[in-house]
C-alpha cells in the first residue's frame, strides 16, 4: 500500500506534493520520490528511506519551477526499498514519469515483450513497465493511459505526467484508491483526501476502471473504453488532523476498518489456473513433499495466528505441526533436519526472537518459509521462501489487520502444501480460496454492525478483569482477545481453552466477572459447540457475566448469553476472521473509555528488534 499525490495548478508543485506525501507516509515509508514538469522539461528526485531523506535531497530547489507534479511514498512489493526501485519511474526517453499503488500481476509477461523489443529496464519493479508502455503508444497521454490500463491485470492506481503536457496529470484506477480534489485554479489527485485537505474540501470519488485527467482548470473522467463518465462529488467534513487518520479518531480504528481491503490484497493474484501461487519459493516441490514435520515460530499476535495455522495445516495436509514461541524455540534444542519445514511469522520481518529462531533452524538444515508484511526485510531475505501479506503499513502498535492478513496467509500456505503434496485437488483448493474471497464483504457487513459492541465496551471499562474462553480455532481467538485488552487497556485479561476452566481458572470467577465466550458453529461441529455451551453454563452458575460471540442463526445460545454478538457464518477453520473483529473493537473502545493512548500503548514498540 503506497501513497500517491498529483497536482496541477499555480503553486510550486513540489511543495504541494511533498506536503501531501507527509500526510500519506503511514501508507509506506520505504522510499519516496517526486516528478515535476516545468519549461517543457521533466525533473525527478527520489530516495530510499523515509520522507525526510527526500526532503533533504530537494533542499537545493532544483525542482521548484514546476507547477505540475506527482509524488509517491512507497511500501515495497516488487523489488527492494532502494533508490533505483523508488518511484517515479521514467520512460526510456525521460519524457514520461509514472507512480503506482498496487500490484500489476502480469508485469513479467509485459516486461518480457518490452525487453524483446530492446527496452532496457532500470528497476526491479512492476511499475516501470507502465512508463515504457505509455511511451510506446503514439497518442496523447490520456489515450495512452486508457490503452495501457486495458493491458494490465491486478489492482492498481497510476499517475503519470509528461514533458509534452506541462499542465496535465493523468490517473487511472482499478481496485485501488484514487480520489480527486477540486480546487480553485488547481486540482489534485491522491490515494487519500488527507493529502489535499489543507487546500480543498471538495472532492470527487472515482468509479472502477476509470481514467481521470486534471489540469489547473478542468477535471475529465473517462472509462477504460473511452466513454465519458461523471464522478461522485462529496464534501470532506474532517479537520486536517483527523484526515490523516481517514476521519477516524485513532489509527487503530482506521486499521480495523481497513481489514476487508487488507484481506483482499493478501488474496490478490494467489489463485491461478494451477492452484495457489506464493511470492517467492526457493524450495522445490519435491522437498516440500518430503516434509515430515512443520514448526511454526512467532511472537505475540503472530504466535496466535500460528496457532490457528496449526489446525488448518494439519487438517489439509495431515503433516504434524507444532507452534512454538520464537523466544523459546532454540533454547529447548528442537529436533530439526532437512525434512522439517519451519514457518516464521513476523509483521515487520525484523522481530529478533523470530529471526534467531529462523537462523537456528537453518543451522540444523531445516527449510524456512516466512510469512511477512515488509518486503525486503531480514526474515524474508534469510528464508527459503516467502509469502507476503501485502497488508500495507500498520501504524498502531497493537496489531489488527496484521493478524487477519497473517491468518489468510497461513490458510494459503496450508492449501499450497496440500496442493504440492497431492492431498487436495486444484478444484478443492480453489473452492476454499473462493470462500476466503467472500470474507472481505462479510467483514464489511460485520463492521457496520458494531455499535452494540461499542456500547458494551463502555459498560465493561470499569471491570477488574475479563476472561476469554474458546475451543479449537476459538482458543487462539480467546488468547488474541485477551492480549489486545492487556496491550491497550492495561487490564488483567486471560484467555483459556474452554475445557481447562474447571481445572483451575474457574476459581477466578466471582459475581459479574465478564467472560467472553467464542462459540463454534453448530454446523458440522454440534458436539464441540455443545461443549462450549456447557462451559458457559459453568461460569454463569458462578455469577459470571457472559458475553457470547456466535454464528448468525445460532439462536440456541441466546438463553446462555447476557450479551450476544453475532458474526457471519463461514467454514469453521475460517471463523477467526470473523470472531476476532468484535474483540479488537472491544479492546480499543475499553481503552478509549479508560483514557489511554490507543495507538501507542505504554512500554510497547511496533517491532521488537532485541531478544
Amino acid at each position: 500500500m503506497c501513497g500517491i499525490v498529483g497536482y496541477a495548478g499555480r503553486r510550486t508543485a513540489v511543495d504541494i506534493v511533498v506536503d501531501g506525501l507527509r500526510r500519506l507516509e503511514y501508507r509506506g515509508y520505504d522510499s519516496a520520490g517526486v516528478a515535476v514538469v516545468g519549461d517543457g522539461e521533466l525533473l525527478t528526485e527520489k530516495r530510499a528511506g523515509k520522507l525526510a531523506v527526500l526532503r533533504a535531497a530537494l533542499a537545493d530547489g532544483a525542482l521548484d519551477a514546476g507547477t505540475t507534479g506527482i509524488g509517491h511514498t512507497r511500501w515495497a512489493t516488487h523489488g527492494g526499498p532502494t533508490d533505483r526501485n523508488a518511484h517515479p519511474h521514467l520512460s526510456s526517453d525521460n519524457r514520461i514519469a509514472v507512480i503506482h499503488n498496487g500490484i500489476i500481476e502480469n508485469f513479467a509477461r509485459l516486461r518480457a515483450v518490452l525487453e524483446a523489443d530492446g527496452v532496457e529496464f532500470t528497476s526491479d519493479t512492476d511499475t516501470e513497465v507502465v512508463a515504457h508502455l505509455l511511451a510506446s503508444i503514439d497518442a496523447p497521454l490520456p489515450e495512452a493511459m486508457r490503452r495501457v490500463s486495458r493491458q494490465l491485470e491486478g489492482a492498481f492506481t497510476l499517475l503519470a505526467v509528461s514533458a509534452d503536457n506541462p499542465d496535465m496529470v493523468v490517473g487511472a484506477r482499478r481496485n485501488s484508491p484514487l480520489v480527486v480534489g477540486r480546487g480553485d485554479g488547481e486540482n489534485f489527485l491522491a490515494s487519500d483526501v488527507s493529502a489535499f485537505i489543507a487546500y480543498t474540501r471538495e472532492a470527487i470519488e472515482l468509479g472502477q476502471d476509470q481514467v481521470v485527467v486534471i489540469t489547473p482548470s478542468s477535471i475529465e473522467i473517462i472509462d477504460f473504453a473511452g466513454v465519458p463518465m461523471t464522478g461522485t462529488d462529496f464534501h470532506i467534513d474532517w479537520d486536517l488532523k483527523a484526515a490523516e487518520k481517514g476521519g477516524f479518531d485513532h489509527f487503530m480504528l482506521k486499521e480495523i476498518a481497513d481489514q476487508p481491503q487488507a484481506i483482499a490484497d493478501t488474496l490478490l493474484g494467489r489463485l491461478t489456473d494451477h492452484g495457489i501461487a506464493l511470492d517467492e519459493v526457493r524450495i522445490s516441490d519435491q522437498d516440500l513433499r518430503d516434509v515430515t514435520k512443520v514448526f511454526i515460530v512467532a511472537c505475540g499476535t503472530a504466535y496466535h495466528s500460528g496457532m490457528v495455522a496449526k489446525y488448518a495445516i494439519e487438517h489439509w495436509t495431515r503433516i504434524p505441526c507444532e507452534v512454538e514461541l520464537a523466544s523459546e524455540f532454540r533454547y529447548r534444542d528442537p529436533i530439526l533436519d532437512s525434512s522439517t519445514l519451519v514457518i516464521a511469522i513476523s509483521q515487520s520481518g525484523e522481530t529478533m526472537d523470530t529471526l534467531m529462531a529462523l537462523r537456528h533452524a537453518k543451522q540444523q538444515k531445516a527449510r524456512v518459509l516466512a510469512i511477512c508484511n515488509t518486503n525486503g526485510s531480514t526474515i524474508p531475505r534469510e528464508s527459503d521462501a516467502v509469502l507476503y501479506t501485502h497488508g500495507g503499513p500498520e501504524i498502531a502498535v497493537a496489531s489488527t489487520k496484521a493478524f487477519l492478513t497473517q491468518l489468510v496467509a497461513c490458510y494459503l500456505l496450508g492449501l499450497y502444501l496440500a496442493q504440492v503434496r497431492g492431498i487436495m485437488y486444484a478444484d478443492e483448493v480453489g473452492a476454499v480460496v473462493r470462500q476466503l474471497q467472500q470474507t472481505p464483504d462479510l467483514l464489511r457487513d460485520l463492521l457496520d454492525q458494531m455499535d452494540p459492541v461499542r456500547k458494551l465496551s463502555r459498560d465493561l471499562s470499569s471491570a477488574r478483569q475479563v476472561l476469554f474462553i474458546g475451543r479449537h480455532v476459538g482458543y487462539p481467538v480467546a488468547l488474541e482477545g485477551a492480549l489486545k485488552l492487556k496491550e491497550l487497556a492495561y487490564m488483567h485479561a486471560e484467555g483459556f481453552a474452554a475445557g481447562e476452566l474447571k481445572h483451575g481458572p474457574i476459581a477466578l470467577i466471582d459475581d459479574d466477572t465478564p467472560v467472553i465466550c467464542v462459540v463454534p458453529s453448530p454446523v458440522g461441529n454440534a458436539m464441540m459447540r455443545d461443549k462450549v455451551v456447557s462451559n458457559i453454563q459453568e461460569v454463569r452458575a458462578r455469577g459470571a457475566r457472559t458475553i457470547v460471540i456466535a454464528e448468525e442463526g445460532d439462536e440456541g445460545v441466546r438463553a446462555y448469553a447476557d450479551d450476544l454478538i453475532f458474526v457471519p457464518r463461514v467454514p469453521t477453520l475460517l471463523a477467526p476472521l470473523m470472531t476476532t473483529v468484535p474483540l479488537q473493537i472491544l479492546a480499543c473502545e475499553i481503552a478509549t473509555a479508560r483514557g489511554y493512548d490507543v495507538d501507542q500503548p505504554r512500554n510497547l514498540a511496533k517491532s521488537v528488534t532485541v531478544e
